[in-house]
């Protein structure tokens, strides 16, 4: 399958506007995020993946540049168009009570279901479908506060697929979970933008995991700015070993894993 570039940065600056002041957190950022490959965001600390994410996310304005998706200027489509363009799982567990994971996932009909916000039967249908994409249809009837950290995430990747937008970006998605769930959820991801076409761009902190799973990596550094590659690129150019290497840490480019000298 051919990879399409649906999401475009061009000389983006981002950072926070005050009323006296302005407080750039990177700037001169050029990339594309490709339909059909997991694309994955690290950095450190700090360096500004959260504000990157929020801006891709029109959550905030950015301070300068361009970003198009599916070749248009982002601010200069609607809110109610972005909400059938983009989709977003953020990092806080949903705090809901009451609510069964249906009817939860039910809520990524939003800005197809009008006003009163009622879902039809063919909406109900695209709910089951994301569900069994999923692979949680058998939490339906669940309520949402008693599942597992690993079933609430698969239950926001559900609602985020039944809002049928091409582009879906996830902050974080494996944190507070369990490594065997980490793994899980990686690959449900990565499963999901090859099957279904979707354009899916993460942030996360799991490094040696996205370097097996990820198509494509973006590493932020406050001193060299960004880096894009495959996992093999980075690796052989020496910037995972930059990222990586500090005393008692090195890089093997090789297997592309973290080595741990314990007698450092």
């Amino acid at each position: 399958m051919k990879k399409t570039e649906s999401v475009e940065l061009r000389q983006l600056g981002i950072g926070y506007k005050g009323k006296k002041s302005v407080r750039t957190v990177a700037s001169g950022l050029n990339a594309t995020i490709r339909q059909g490959e997991l694309t994955c965001l690290l950095g450190s600390n700090g360096v500004g993946k959260s504000t990157l994410l929020r801006t891709l996310s029109a959550f905030q304005p950015k301070l300068s540049g361009s970003i198009l998706i599916e070749g248009r200027e982002i601010g200069d489509y609607t809110a109610a168009e972005l909400s059938r363009l983009i989709g977003v799982v953020l990092t806080e567990k949903p705090d809901v009570r009451n609510m069964s994971v249906r009817e939860l996932v039910s809520l990524g009909r939003s800005p197809y279901t009008g006003f009163w916000g009622t879902c039809s039967a063919d909406d109900l249908l695209i709910v089951d479908r994301a569900l069994a994409q999923v692979g949680i249809g058998q939490l339906a009837a669940r309520m949402v506060d008693t599942l597992s950290d690993g079933e609430r995430q698969k239950v926001m990747i559900a609602k985020a697929l039944a809002q049928q937008t091409p582009v879906i970006y996830l902050d974080e998605p494996t944190a507070f979970l369990d490594f065997p769930s980490k793994v899980e959820v990686m690959l449900l991801l990565r499963h999901i933008c090859l099957e279904a076409s979707k354009t899916i761009f993460l942030s996360t902190h799991d490094l040696e995991l996205a370097l097996q799973i990820a198509d494509r990596l973006w590493l932020m550094d406050s001193r060299e700015g960004l880096s894009i590659g495959t996992p093999r690129e980075l690796a052989d150019n020496g910037v995972l070993s930059r990222f990586v290497e500090r005393r008692g840490i090195a890089f093997d480019t090789h297997t592309l894993t973290i080595k741990i000298d314990k007698t450092a």
